[in-house]
Parts: structure tokens; sequence; C-alpha cells
């Protein structure tokens, strides 16, 4: 692998450690509650690890991926849409 190659492979890992992490931050958020919680570091963190993993997708030019984490932002921008205008 070329050292584009390797950053782009670390670049990818971070976005889905972000996108696994949210799920934790979930997780401890409803434990704190004793409910179902999403609070919305969960979304931001969706959204990161999201365009994180996009942009690897777009690097290494996979359609699968590109289109399925296009369309999981948008869900997560309009999330916090929703959010920020109810405050």
């Amino acid at each position: 692998m070329t050292t584009t190659e390797i950053v782009w492979v670390g670049i990818g890992f971070l976005g889905q450690g972000l996108f696994f992490s949210r799920w934790l931050i979930q997780w401890m958020a409803s434990e704190r509650k004793a409910e179902s919680h999403m609070p919305t570091s969960f979304w931001y963190m969706s959204l990161a690890g999201s365009l994180i993993v996009l942009s690897y997708a777009w690097y290494r030019q996979d359609p699968v991926f590109i289109a399925g984490q296009s369309v999981g932002s948008i869900v997560y921008i309009r999330n916090l849409m929703f959010i920020h205008r109810s405050r």
C-alpha cells in the first residue's frame, strides 16, 4: 500500500470508529435516564462518522458506500434540524 492509501484507510477507520461510538453514547445516556434516549450528540456523531466514511468511499470510488452514507447523512442532518428548530 502507498502512503496515500494507508492514510485513507486510517480515515475510513476513524469514520467507522465515530460511527460505532455513537451507540456507546446512546447506551450511556439511556442507562442514566433508565429509559431509551437519543442525545443530540448521537446525531452529531452519526453525521461526522457518516461524512468521514463518505469521504473514504468517494476516494475508493465505491458506489454502494457512497449511496448508503449519502442517504444516511441527509437523515442525520434532518434530525439535527428538527432538534434545533424545537429549541
